[in-house]
């Protein structure tokens, strides 16, 4: 199973969004490179989910009950969503500023492609993210 990290905007959908849904279609990627990450997404995958804006944190994890399939009523067949449930949240947010000044993501793509709103997540960015939100 794969690991990816998924940012939102909380105004428009965020984590507590999420767990008040209880499952979401996660649409609205438009990026030509996020959709080629979307894209791999499969059943079972997990997902961290990053809040953009103001908070700059990755909030919690969901696991994907849908890999990628086209948006229902898209304009572009290009566009695809996965299906989402909640995980847990994280009991400690891990911000923007500690996984920046942590060396262990020096390539994350957070970090190097800061606009990109769907991106894998090695097994090592993963574990690291768990260990700085314990």
């Amino acid at each position: 199973m794969a690991t990816f990290l998924f940012k939102t905007e909380p105004s428009d959908y965020s984590w507590d969004d999420l767990l008040r849904d209880g499952r979401c279609i996660w649409s609205g990627v438009a990026n030509p490179s996020a959709l080629i990450h979307l894209r791999t997404v499969k059943s079972g995958d997990t997902v961290f989910i990053y809040h953009t804006g103001e908070e700059k944190r990755i909030v919690g994890t969901a696991k994907v009950v849908r890999g990628a399939y086209p948006e229902p009523g898209a304009a572009s067949e290009r566009s695809v969503v996965v299906d989402l449930k909640p995980v847990s949240a994280l009991k400690r947010p891990v911000t923007l500023a500690d996984i920046k000044k942590d060396s262990r993501f020096s390539a994350f793509p957070l970090v190097i492609n800061s606009r990109l709103s769907v991106m894998p997540v090695s097994a090592a960015e993963r574990q690291a993210i768990l260990t700085l939100s314990r």
